[in-house]
């Protein structure tokens, strides 16, 4: 398996940019339910118990998202997920187990009317709407075809890509079960622990693909191709809590984020960038949203292209040439 990068470097790719930064926003929960009382038992804050009794939504960031977005002029990538039912869709074995209660329980309907009506307003106001394979998708090709059809029976159109959940991935089987079910672009290559350009390689499968694991090597700088097509692979370079975790708070995580810009910058690089629209709540996250502004700004100060990776994906593909080695 072969994996030709791709960058601004490459000719004719953003003449006009220095770099590129691609935002993107995992749409996992948008209810708060078990996590209020796990959080008001760890964190001793009662106010986390209000949602149970109210009807606020503090995961519900949808607005404040493309209000902010809106004001900084970018737009960004939403990723939608349908992920299983505990009871419906898993065996009774499974029920026994705790962690398949915060898995599979307390997620949200992709057909529910709210969730409709954001979804056509997000596509209606340029942004882009994209698969959040569900947990077991990544090595299920028939249930991510059903995910990704019921995400485009709500859109109305087809979607061009999105990322596993959790990252889940099977190199290079995921990515091909991904191109033959029409998407064009996977963005769950990465590390859920660390930031940077850096981050491991997933650990192969059982089913022989250590070789292609291996052959990917370092993620680096670039977007890659991991076939001789048209099928592109968007690293993940920073998810906010990972981000905050290693840096120890908002502060050094922001001069973190400035030397990985800067770092972009030198190298031309193409960043992704994850944060879950629950941590715009500032009362349950302060400085969260407040980081994501900063890096915006600061990226488009340094001479970034930032926005959706859909729209990356197309300038990537525009010039074939890039990364034909």
């Amino acid at each position: 398996m072969s994996t030709q990068r791709c960058s601004v470097a490459c000719p004719g790719v953003f003449d006009d940019y220095e770099f590129g930064v691609c935002l993107t926003h995992d749409v996992d929960r948008i209810h708060k339910t078990y996590q209020s009382v796990y959080y008001a038992l760890t964190e001793r804050r009662l106010h986390h118990l209000e949602s149970l009794f109210s009807r606020s939504r503090p995961y519900w960031q949808f607005e404040e998202i493309m209000a902010l977005e809106d004001r900084l002029d970018v737009r960004s990538s939403f990723y939608f997920l349908n992920e299983k039912r505990l009871v419906s869709d898993k065996p009774p074995s499974a029920w026994l187990r705790p962690a398949n209660w915060i898995q599979y329980t307390g997620h949200y309907d992709v057909t529910g009317p709210s969730v409709v009506d954001v979804i056509r307003k997000l596509d209606r106001g340029g942004w882009e709407v994209g698969l959040h394979g569900s947990f077991d998708s990544y090595a299920e090709p028939d249930r991510l075809v059903r995910e990704k059809r019921r995400l485009e029976d709500v859109l109305g159109h087809s979607v061009t890509g999105g990322r596993q959940h959790y990252l889940n991935l099977n190199v290079p089987e995921t990515w091909r079960n991904h191109r033959d079910a029409g998407l064009r672009y996977d963005a769950s290559f990465g590390s859920s622990s660390t930031v940077g350009f850096d981050a491991p390689v997933p650990a192969a499968d059982t089913d022989g693909s250590q070789s292609a694991a291996a052959d990917t090597g370092r993620v680096g700088t670039g977007v890659f191709r991991p076939f001789d097509d048209d099928f592109l692979v968007f690293p993940l370079t920073v998810m906010e809590a990972p981000l905050v975790e290693e840096a120890g708070s908002i502060d050094a995580a922001w001069q973190k984020l400035q030397e990985l810009l800067t770092e972009a910058r030198a190298e031309k690089a193409i960043v992704t960038v994850l944060w879950h629209p629950r941590l715009f709540n500032e009362t349950d996250f302060p400085g969260y949203r407040r980081l994501y502004e900063r890096l915006i700004v600061e990226a488009k100060s340094l001479g970034a292209w930032v926005g959706p990776v859909e729209e990356a994906y197309h300038e990537l593909v525009d010039h074939r040439r890039c990364g034909d080695e």
